[in-house]
């Protein structure tokens, strides 16, 4: 089929794709791909297939600084194997300012993501936010100015617990709740006895806020209530050079 990264090979066909939704929502359309796909992989030919399609219009482009092999690699490889080319993504919103250009790809931490964003409009995170959320618990304060103290993992729990108690008086599943807090203790002391009581007791038919409680029991209190903080006490932030360099 026709659809996927195989789709910068032809941006009019996407052009028009986007035109069509355009006509039908009047919510913004953004396109996200890669900075290109198997031997069509040159920044022209990234900045000819976003030129093309913003015509659509389409002003918002996410854009994954990795080109994708077709052939050869998996969907799960070409997350990872393919290089990192952030410059590339730089000089598209350098040369095409009028659009929002969004960076993906890599982008681990708040201070990576505060760095990319001196150069493009926006940052777009997946894996690094499922598998640690608590490293995001600061960007409220760090890229959009809050003044609100960022809450602990406790705190986080606690907010949760009325939303799964709604959830159980509808008879849905917990687990479909506590799969996605599996990583909220990345990292730390008790993290593991953390997920194992979730993965065991989550599926239960009539499990709700107390399995969260019980989890809670199992990690030390110095954990439940570490507040983060933009970084560590006694601990310089890294070179910028240095945190890109490291995906």
């Amino acid at each position: 089929g026709r659809f996927g990264a195989c789709l910068m090979a032809e941006p009019e066909r996407v052009a028009r794709a986007v035109a069509a939704m355009a006509e039908a929502v009047t919510l913004p359309i953004t396109v996200k791909h890669r900075i290109g796909i198997d031997e069509q992989d040159r920044y022209e030919d990234l900045y000819r297939f976003v030129e093309v399609v913003s015509a659509a219009p389409c002003a918002r482009f996410s854009v994954h600084a990795r080109k994708a092999w077709l052939q050869g690699l998996s969907p799960k490889e070409n997350r990872t194997i393919p290089p990192l080319r952030y410059e590339d993504v730089y000089r598209l919103k350098q040369e095409l300012p009028h659009l929002e250009v969004e960076i993906n790809g890599g982008i681990r931490t708040v201070a990576e993501a505060k760095l990319h964003l001196a150069r493009v409009d926006g940052v777009m995170v997946g894996r690094a936010a499922y598998e640690d959320p608590f490293e995001w618990a600061t960007a409220d304060r760090q890229l959009f100015g809050s003044a609100a103290p960022p809450p602990t993992r406790r705190e986080i729990v606690e907010a949760l617990l009325p939303y799964v108690e709604s959830w159980r008086r509808r008879d849905l599943p917990l687990h479909r709740i506590t799969r996605h807090l599996l990583g909220l203790f990345a990292g730390q002391p008790g993290a593991k006895a953390w997920k194992r009581h979730l993965s065991e007791n989550a599926h239960f038919a009539s499990a709700g806020a107390e399995v969260l409680e019980a989890g809670l029991a199992r990690v030390p209190a110095d954990v439940l209530d570490l507040r983060p903080d933009s970084q560590q006490p006694g601990v310089p932030d890294p070179e910028p050079a240095a945190l890109l360099q490291q995906n």
